[in-house]
């Protein structure tokens, strides 16, 4: 799997090529605000690494899911949500409405959510 690709949407934002609104990055993640945002905050992480989604980590790939996890907390401290909670959703396939193909965590918060994410009978989550 290549580093980079450089027909990526992601690719081209981790490698400065398109602008987007940074808000943290390190060697090896890029958080941005999403231009469709769901929630008051909604920051996309993605690896700099070119990785298709979930599916196709590899054992390789282990610390670069733990550098998006670990990102996520800090992200949240800069956006000001990290005291009042925040959801990391990630999207894995068409059926789960993946559509950038480069995996990516949404960070979503700033205000109160509710429970199930998706359409259908609500259940009590604790």
């Amino acid at each position: 799997m290549p580093f980079h690709d450089p027909d990526c949407l992601f690719c081209k934002i981790a490698a400065g090529e398109v602008p987007a609104d940074i808000v943290y990055s390190d060697d090896h993640v890029v958080a941005f605000r999403d231009i469709q945002p769901v929630a008051d905050a909604h920051i996309l992480i993605i690896p700099r690494k070119h990785i298709a989604s979930l599916s196709h980590l590899e054992e390789g790939d282990l610390d670069i899911a733990g550098h998006i996890l670990s990102a996520a907390g800090k992200t949240a401290e800069k956006a000001g949500i990290a005291a009042s909670g925040y959801r990391l959703v990630f999207n894995t396939g068409p059926d789960a409405l993946q559509s950038v193909f480069h995996i990516h965590g949404h960070l979503i918060g700033g205000q109160k959510m509710g429970w199930p994410p998706f359409p259908g009978t609500r259940v009590q989550h604790g």
